[in-house]
């Protein structure tokens, strides 16, 4: 799998909203490789998309499209400055149910020192360990970007569940891994919320 990040400040959050919608009708159905998308708008106005592919070439040639081009070059000016991209094909999901019916998701954003070390650590965890302790989580997609920074987006039924679900206390078999990784991690990761993601699927 090709992850594609794409993050932006913007203004005016339904034109947005508007634009997406755009190309799920016009430009999506003939896409090339496309998985599926999440995204959504912060409280602040911080947007932040991550585009699913199954490959990195078909993601370029998907972009290299004619009306793919033109749709951005429209959607562009709808962000407070240059929207940055980020991409990976360092792709790790762990999904235990169907992230398409989340209720709330959250980014997370870090870096980290020792990027086999961290997967290694997300791999002996995975989310069928947490079934009993965190229902409330759906599951997780990380991807690994340049210089090992990472962004994950982290699936929960709802907010309400997932705040919760944050107040519990972590097993100890659990804990171990968590604390392992947040030693590899440089700085404070930064969490973006989407209280209203936008979870969007090729239409069959």
């Amino acid at each position: 799998m090709f992850v594609q990040v794409i993050q932006g400040k913007v203004s005016d959050r339904a034109a947005l909203r508007a634009a997406l919608e755009r190309w799920l009708n016009e430009v999506a159905p003939a896409s090339i490789g496309w998985l599926g998308s999440t995204s959504g708008v912060t409280e602040d106005g911080r947007f932040i998309l991550m585009g699913r592919f199954s490959s990195e070439e078909e993601a370029m040639r998907n972009s290299a499209r004619t009306e793919q081009d033109a749709w951005w070059a429209e959607t562009s000016k709808l962000f407070d400055g240059k929207a940055t991209f980020k991409n990976s094909i360092a792709v790790d999901t762990d999904i235990a149910g169907d992230p398409d019916k989340a209720g709330f998701v959250q980014f997370v954003l870090g870096k980290v020192r020792d990027v086999d070390r961290a997967r290694d650590l997300m791999r002996r965890d995975p989310i069928s360990k947490w079934a009993d302790f965190r229902p409330d989580l759906i599951g997780t997609l990380t991807a690994i970007h340049e210089g090992g920074e990472m962004t994950t987006a982290a699936y929960f039924t709802s907010e309400q569940e997932a705040r919760e679900g944050e107040k519990k206390e972590v097993p100890p078999e659990l804990m171990e891994g968590m604390e392992e990784i947040n030693n590899l991690t440089e700085g404070e990761p930064e969490y973006l919320d989407l209280k209203e993601p936008w979870l969007d699927s090729p239409k069959s």
